[in-house]
């Protein structure tokens, strides 16, 4: 018995001493003094704290979260009191707050095989150096000042060359009224229909009810999928008949203007339907307005 003691005894006067040796380091000083809990468990918590001072040591020379090497980035492992005890968890550092505030809107945007340049798109880093870009992005931005969910409004249809950057332009537009607490899907379509027909066993109805029902839908280069019967009058025929019902704005962007497009959705397997190509090209025209944009490939 005699012999635990000692042991126990001296592993306390280690303790005391690294405890006594941190409390020379200013950080660590304010730190325990913020906490308000007795000496004892200060001694005790010692090394986890003297951890948690260098983390905010480094903090307060960090300019951004990019030069954040804590253990975690963007994240302090703090103690917090708890009937009489020490807990730590990781708290997101000033930088880590401001990201998470600035990155919140993101939550209302639903995407689909989209690139994360495209999910991160922003107005204020859209081109201006081509005046044939100009006609889009006023009708975009007269769309964010003007959008009222509760007021009929017609989305885009737009159409134009490869890589001009119209699929970017229009998710710019999006992420902005994200900002507002606006709901949003960017799919693409080609993808999409795979995936969709692949998961008929799983979670097709959620897949299918989500970008139906949401307040803006983006379906990006239609046209670029194979047209299958199923396709264009099981998926994407009650998608637009329930949004045009609805009155909710659906945007497109396609490489075929609208006569090409209907031209795409009448041959099905060597198949010619032209009655049922209108049907569909009517409730786009219903949908949206149509711009062409014709512009420099910025994909090259």
């Amino acid at each position: 018995m005699a012999k635990i003691k000692y042991r126990t005894e001296g592993i306390e006067d280690k303790l005391k001493e690294n405890y006594i040796e941190a409390m020379k380091d200013e950080t660590f000083k304010r730190l325990v003094k913020n906490l308000h809990i007795s000496e004892d468990v200060i001694i005790k918590n010692t090394s986890k704290l003297k951890k948690t001072a260098k983390q905010l040591d480094k903090c307060r020379k960090c300019k951004n979260i990019l030069e954040c090497n804590n253990d975690i980035s963007g994240f302090i492992n703090y103690p917090e009191v708890n009937n009489g005890k020490l807990i730590f968890s990781y708290i997101p550092c000033k930088h880590e707050k401001k990201f998470i505030k600035e990155t919140a809107y993101m939550d209302n945007i639903y995407s689909f095989d989209i690139p994360e340049e495209i999910i991160n798109a922003k107005m204020k880093d859209i081109y201006t150096d081509d005046k044939n870009r100009f006609e889009v992005i006023k009708w975009l931005k007269d769309f964010i000042l003007n959008y009222d969910p509760k007021t009929k409004t017609k989305g885009l249809y737009l159409h134009g060359n490869f890589g001009c950057g119209k699929t970017y332009l229009i998710a710019a537009c999006f992420n902005e009224l994200a900002k507002k607490g606006i709901k949003s899907a960017i799919i693409y379509w080609p993808e999409y229909l795979r995936s969709l027909k692949a998961s008929f066993d799983n979670d097709f109805s959620s897949k299918f009810d989500r970008i139906k029902e949401v307040e803006l839908l983006l379906i990006d280069d239609i046209g670029a999928e194979n047209t299958t019967a199923w396709g264009r009058d099981e998926i994407l025929g009650p998608i637009l008949q329930y949004r045009m019902l609805s009155h909710l704005p659906t945007f497109f962007t396609s490489n075929l203007s609208f006569k090409e497009l209907e031209s795409h959705f009448s041959i099905t397997n060597n198949n010619v339907d032209i009655v049922k190509a209108r049907r569909i090209m009517e409730r786009i025209k219903e949908l949206t307005s149509e711009i062409k944009m014709v512009g420099e490939n910025r994909r090259k």
